[in-house]
């Protein structure tokens, strides 16, 4: 597996079809497991697609809050092996100190324990509030969303990887990645956008997959003030993204969509409203 980086891999199959069973073949996305270390140690290792992997170590050490800025990054290095790919990140020395001290709390017989009121505490955490005003129009929405389809280049060779994309109305879409997970895909968009020092306020997160809570809370980090999905979203993830002030859309389809949270931001002057 050393110097894994296509995204997709032919395989053969067996189609049946129109009552025939016949030898196919099918491009299919590559899965491989990631190892995300800081200062030597592993602190997660996930299942994710092989490029972008630079932004993806980025985005994940931003959104899962182990540093609030990326200047607090000081270098990656990539390690390919037979068992997958390591990312190993270095950190300004008051990050890198108190990941340690984190780490050696969760140590010993509780250490479950602690785990697990960490997890909870990450799924309940207090996010920043969006206080960025920029609005956007019906017909620009439903105009991204067409549009990302195109730019989605593994999944039109495999038709099984989530997208996470930007968009500003006064430059189009861009970047956009892709990921065999969907919140892969938002961390490998978070770290393109803080690498190339993209301004999350003026745009929107546009994203192929449901919208959960983890989605929501990674986009606050992100800082752009909406959300346009194509699928519907969790309860929570609701709740989650009224507290933080982000317009929620989502069941975004040809023909419309639908305004979860905080509607100013879409400007609708004009349309027709038949609202009970």
């Amino acid at each position: 597996m050393a110097g894994i980086g296509a995204s997709g891999d032919a395989v053969g199959t067996l189609a049946f079809q129109r009552g025939v069973l016949q030898s196919a073949r099918r491009t299919v996305p590559v899965e491989i497991a990631v190892a995300i270390t800081y200062g030597g140690s592993t602190h997660a290792v996930l299942m994710a697609s092989p490029d972008d992997l630079e932004d993806f170590a980025v985005g994940f050490t931003l959104t899962e809050g182990i540093v609030d800025d990326v200047q607090e990054i000081e270098s990656i290095e990539r390690i390919d092996s037979d068992l997958g790919i390591e990312m190993r990140l270095r950190l300004a020395v008051p990050r890198e100190e108190r990941l340690a001290a984190r780490r050696r709390s969760m140590a010993g017989p509780v250490g479950c324990g602690l785990c697990g009121i960490e997890s909870l505490e990450a799924a309940t955490r207090t996010l920043p509030r969006i206080e960025a005003e920029a609005t956007f129009t019906p017909a620009g929405i439903l105009t991204a969303m067409a549009g990302l389809a195109p730019m989605q280049t593994v999944n039109a060779a495999t038709h099984a990887v989530h997208a996470a994309a930007f968009w500003r109305p006064d430059r189009g879409l861009g970047p956009v990645r892709e990921d065999i997970g969907r919140h892969n895909a938002l961390d490998k968009l978070a770290g393109a956008l803080a690498r190339d020092g993209i301004r999350a306020a003026d745009g929107a997160v546009l994203l192929t997959s449901r919208v959960s809570v983890e989605m929501v809370q990674k986009t606050a980090v992100i800082g752009a003030p909406l959300i346009v999905a194509v699928s519907a979203p969790s309860d929570l993830a609701i709740r989650t993204a009224d507290a933080a002030s982000i317009t929620l859309v989502a069941v975004a389809r040809a023909d419309g969509f639908e305004i979860f949270t905080h509607a100013r931001r879409i400007l609708v002057e004009g349309a027709a409203r038949h609202v009970a």
